[in-house]
């Protein structure tokens, strides 16, 4: 296998190079799909049936991805998290965990789940070198659950929780994505959880991302929304300073200090300004967005004589091609072919 020589990663300048784009954004923080096979069908994400999965032989290796992040760290990515479909669903995933955090340079793994498989795996994660989880529940009424999910696995959900908090993850983090006239009335019971547990929960505007392209902008529970019945049963809401200037979250505490909870507002209030992120999807395709329109081969490379100059210069012309932000909010908003289940969460 190449490797990139000790001086690639400078320039003529002595100064180090980096994932830079035409905005002055510094992206450290490559988000990788595992699969693209998931056990639930949340219907924001998946058609609920008949879905055609890529072929195995298709999805990149262990080593494919470790030579991807061993490259990205000479660009100066330091943080990785695995996504899917459902990451879990990959077999000896802990595995592939173990082999990123030996990479010198990363800092930091975390891996997004559905957590239906996490009480089986959890502490086998956390050996490996798992730093964080975020676990996606959208509802704590099992039938919402249900509804939102289309499959009966709210029980298995829960246990993984309480596996994670057992093998050491603390804060659980709960990503809610919330959508009008289906999910208001899970608001209060999350944010009862923020308050009695170590639980951050994080409530994520519904995106244009859903495999059946029924997204309507009607349908998103804005962030205002959901402060305003937040407030209206709790107090005022205290921003808290982002732990990292990156993160999409605005951060709230509760005005007595009991409980944090956070707001994703992708569509009313697009973080774009302050991206650091980009995709590496399960068969290989950098994408420099989620709401990418091109994609960035390196799965040739990989299997083929592709040298690691050539899979960083990929990385490179990836990130200098990212537009501005996603256009949701305007009338050249188009969505993507490929929804989230394909991309990677």
């Amino acid at each position: 296998m190449n490797t990139i020589s000790s001086d690639h990663n400078h320039d003529g300048g002595g100064s180090p190079l980096q994932l830079l784009d035409s905005f002055g954004r510094v992206h450290n923080n490559l988000r990788i799909s595992v699969t693209d096979r998931c056990n639930i069908r949340c219907f924001y994400c998946m058609p609920a049936d008949n879905v055609e999965f890529m072929p195995k032989e298709e999805l990149l290796s262990f080593e494919e991805i470790e030579r991807v992040v061993r490259i990205g760290t000479t660009l100066g990515i330091d943080r990785v998290r695995l996504t899917g479909g459902e990451p879990l669903v990959r077999r000896d995933l802990p595995k592939l965990v173990e082999k990123l955090s030996a990479v010198p340079g990363i800092v930091d793994i975390g891996i997004t789940t559905n957590g239906v498989l996490l009480s089986e795996q959890a502490s086998a994660l956390r050996d490996a070198g798992l730093q964080r989880l975020n676990i996606s529940l959208d509802a704590l009424d099992p039938e919402v659950f249900k509804k939102v999910t289309r499959r009966d696995s709210y029980d298995k959900v829960i246990e993984g929780i309480a596996a994670a908090r057992a093998a050491g993850f603390s804060p659980i983090k709960l990503n809610a994505v919330s959508v009008k006239g289906m999910t208001e009335d899970q608001i209060i019971p999350f944010a009862e959880l923020a308050r009695e547990t170590d639980t951050e929960v994080r409530f994520i505007e519904f995106m244009p991302l859903d495999a059946d392209s029924q997204w309507q902008r009607d349908k998103v529970l804005f962030a205002a929304d959901i402060v305003a019945i937040l407030e209206n049963r709790f107090g005022p809401l205290t921003p808290v300073p982002a732990r990292n200037p990156n993160a999409p979250a605005n951060d709230f505490q509760f005005a007595d200090g009991r409980g944090r909870i956070g707001l994703i507002a992708s569509v009313s209030q697009p973080f774009c300004s302050s991206c650091n992120r980009f995709r590496l999807t399960a068969e290989g395709k950098l994408r420099n967005c989620l709401f990418s329109h091109e994609e960035t081969d390196v799965r040739g490379f990989l299997r083929g004589e592709g040298t690691d100059e050539q899979i960083a210069e990929a990385m490179l012309s990836c990130i200098a091609s990212k537009r501005e932000g996603h256009e949701i909010n305007t009338a050249r908003f188009i969505q993507p072919d490929r929804p989230m289940y394909s991309i990677g969460g």
